[in-house]
């Protein structure tokens, strides 16, 4: 029996990050009696990643589990979310993150693989999986922790001996670039980083207390993870401590949801934790609050209540909602986002859902377009970031003796319930890609949206003439952008931009669909102009050249002559008398049929001359800040001009090999452009070209840039 291929980057095969594996590394290791020093993630200031503090007594020292507690182990008997206990670094949102995961044994595991022990098969080796962007990466490290003063620096266990939440700490900050990377972030990229799930807000003024309180219970119970915290007014009141002991701008873990037994009712509960493992809430029904005195024994064991300075702590769901401003939910299904937004019902089984991915990228002068703020980059640019999608429903069995019963106003109410039936559920989310790196956070402004097409293929107007049918929202600096929208059935082009144009970058998109809804990928296209014709000769064109061909008849062209005296008469029409260089001129002698001559005919001469006018007066006119030069977003616009249109891919293309890697395009490289494009066009159009049959114009010139 043929064993089954396990797909890459799946939990059960993931992406080696670094290249390294854990089985082969651990196995030389063993073998060779050696603990396992990482060269990839070394024990020096680069992985910390912050400035060096100058005093000698804060010095960081590097040391094994082992070397700091010798009663040290990976996990004592279970993990819970006291486990982890947040040090001297600014990832609240990662501890509090990681505490809701050990909440979710199920999701627990795949970011921490069982059987890694400090004693058992013990080689100084680890290893953590994250989700990356569509993938699920393994990452390696040594067992190696700054320390100081005898304390570990950053992540620690409430216990002091236990080093799981310390090793999956350090692994992350080796996957982003150095645990100063990790300062300051929004919870929901560390949740969805250890779910592949999705992360969303829900502002906690938009449900009453009880609403609330079934919401996050529903959520609880299908495996979300939820977070809560105060805004910060300010960057001063963030870390400050309000009068009933909550943090401003601090990420809190929701880990459990119960309620409690009192003489006069009951109470509605949350329990939430502070991953810095104290500091704790000091209002009613927090651990030393006389709530608590009227509830029986049996109520407080059942509900494991600890009346210990842990950072964590019940709250009821009242002065949740009157304390709290934001909570943060992961579903690692869209399930509960997609059943009214927030996951307000009771549990409910899961339908199957579809899942579409497209990695791209922003590349500045050329797919970097911009918002529509930006018009002439983002028009000019369109074809960049589109990512195609068709929608298709499953019939249903339309009952039509029910229409015979009904009131006009039931037949209404029928006809809109049929129609939103026959529409599309469809979850998008988009997310900017290795943001968080060299101790800082630079998060773009990003959004998409969705427009319906008529057809495959694309002319330069569609965006300026169409409104989209669905959108993010407004541009946010958040890694991660997402909406629900229900679509007719039919074909999608989705836009992912960044608001201001120029700005490199990388995106990953995914699309998430319910089973029935048929999603598919589409191949999107530009239409392209495929008649470039030259431009009519005008009169003067003509008498010019016949002046100049009697006087100095049959001067071959190899040297330019057309260009330079005793021609040069035959340029003075043009508007600036740019000198063209040898390899332009061979390039529009070539662009004729001279039957091996390096001349030309008087009769070829005079719409070269023409065409040479057009294309001056183009280039004048997109060379909008009057440089001489054209950037990528001038050409694309100046070309459409001239009679073509490309795609993203082939613009850059030509760029890359018309502008001799300079930043900016001048008027001969144009002029070679458009020369060379007309010659591939005039090929393309050819019948007894048999290259083309079957080909996209696009995916032709493609092919033929890049040999």
């Amino acid at each position: 029996m043929e064993s089954q291929q396990v797909t890459p980057g799946s939990i059960a095969n993931p992406v080696k990050f670094g290249g390294q594996d854990y089985v082969a590394l651990l196995d030389a290791c063993v073998k060779s009696g050696s603990l396992f020093s990482d060269p990839t993630f070394t024990p020096d200031q680069s992985s910390i990643g912050m400035p060096t503090d100058p005093d000698p007594k804060k010095e960081i020292k590097w040391l094994r589990p082992k070397e700091i507690r010798a009663n040290a182990v990976f996990v004592e008997d279970t993990t819970c979310t006291t486990d982890i206990c947040q040090g001297q670094l600014g990832d609240c949102w990662l501890l509090a993150a990681l505490s809701c995961l050990t909440m979710h044994s199920n999701l627990f595991v795949k970011v921490v693989p069982p059987n890694q022990s400090l004693t058992e098969s013990y080689a100084g080796i680890f290893h953590f999986m994250f989700w990356q962007y569509g993938e699920w990466v393994e990452v390696v490290v040594d067992d190696r922790l700054p320390v100081r003063e005898g304390r570990l620096l950053f992540s620690y266990s409430c216990t002091r001996n236990e080093y799981w939440s310390a090793l999956v700490e350090k692994a992350y900050a080796k996957l982003i670039g150095s645990y100063g990377s990790l300062k300051g972030g929004n919870i929901s990229e560390a949740m969805e980083d250890f779910t592949g799930g999705i992360a969303y807000s829900l502002p906690v003024s938009s449900r009453t207390p009880r609403v609330m309180w079934k919401a996050l219970s529903a959520a609880l119970s299908r495996g979300s993870l939820l977070s809560c915290f105060i805004q910060a007014s300010n960057y001063r009141e963030i870390g400050t401590v309000t009068a009933e002991g909550l943090v401003k701008g601090h990420a809190y873990a929701i880990t459990d949801t119960d309620t409690v037994k009192k003489p006069d009712g009951e109470a509605l509960l949350l329990r939430l934790r502070n991953p810095w493992g104290f500091v704790e809430y000091s209002g009613p029904w927090s651990d030393k609050s006389k709530d608590w005195d009227d509830v029986d024994a049996a109520e407080k064991k059942r509900i494991e209540l600890k009346k210990s300075e842990d950072g964590e702590f019940w709250m009821n769901v009242e002065d949740f909602n009157r304390l709290f401003d934001t909570v943060e939910l992961c579903s690692v299904n869209p399930e509960p986002i997609v059943d009214g937004d927030t996951p307000d019902s009771p549990a409910a089984p899961t339908s199957a859902w579809t899942l579409s991915s497209h990695k791209g990228s922003w590349v500045s002068g050329s797919t970097a377009g911009g918002s529509r703020s930006y018009r002439r980059e983002c028009v000019s640019s369109f074809t960049s970031d589109m990512y195609g999608i068709h929608m298709d429903k499953e019939e249903e069995d339309d009952d039509e003796d029910e229409d015979e019963e009904m009131t006009p106003e039931e037949k209404m109410v029928a006809e809109k319930q049929k129609k939103k039936a026959k529409q599309c559920t469809v979850l998008v989310e988009l997310l900017q890609k290795d943001r968080r790196k060299r101790n800082k956070i630079n998060f773009l402004h990003i959004a998409f949206h969705i427009y319906r097409l008529q057809g495959l293929c694309l002319d330069q107007s569609f965006f300026s003439n169409q409104h989209p049918v669905g959108r993010s929202g407004k541009y946010q600096p958040l890694r991660a952008v997402w909406r629900k929208v229900r679509l007719d059935p039919g074909n999608y082009v989705i836009l992912a931009s960044t608001y201001r144009p120029n700005v490199p970058a990388e995106f990953f998109l995914r699309v998430y669909s319910k089973t029935g809804n048929n999603l598919g990928q589409l191949s999107v296209r530009v239409c392209p102009s495929q008649v470039m014709s030259m431009p009519p000769v005008l009169p003067e064109d003509r008498k010019r050249v016949q002046k100049t061909f009697d006087e100095v008849a049959g001067i071959p062209l190899q040297s330019s002559a057309l260009f330079t005296p005793p021609l040069s008469p035959s340029l003075s029409v043009l508007e600036k008398d740019y000198q063209l260089p040898l390899e332009t001129c061979r390039q529009l002698i070539f662009g004729e049929e001279t039957g091996g001559r390096s001349s030309l005919t008087r009769e070829q001469t005079e719409p070269v001359l023409t065409s040479l006018r057009s294309l001056q007066s183009i280039f004048f006119k997109f060379d909008q800040d009057s440089s001489g030069t054209m950037s990528p977003f001038e050409l694309s616009l100046a070309l459409q001009a001239a009679g073509v249109q490309c795609d993203g891919q082939v613009i850059q293309l030509l760029w890359e090999r018309f502008g001799s890697g300079e930043l900016h395009l001048p008027f001969h490289g144009f002029v070679t452009c458009v020369s060379r494009l007309r010659k591939l066009f005039a090929l393309f159009k050819s019948e007894s070209n048999p290259e083309i049959k079957g080909v996209e114009i696009n995916a032709w010139l493609l092919r033929l840039l890049t040999v």
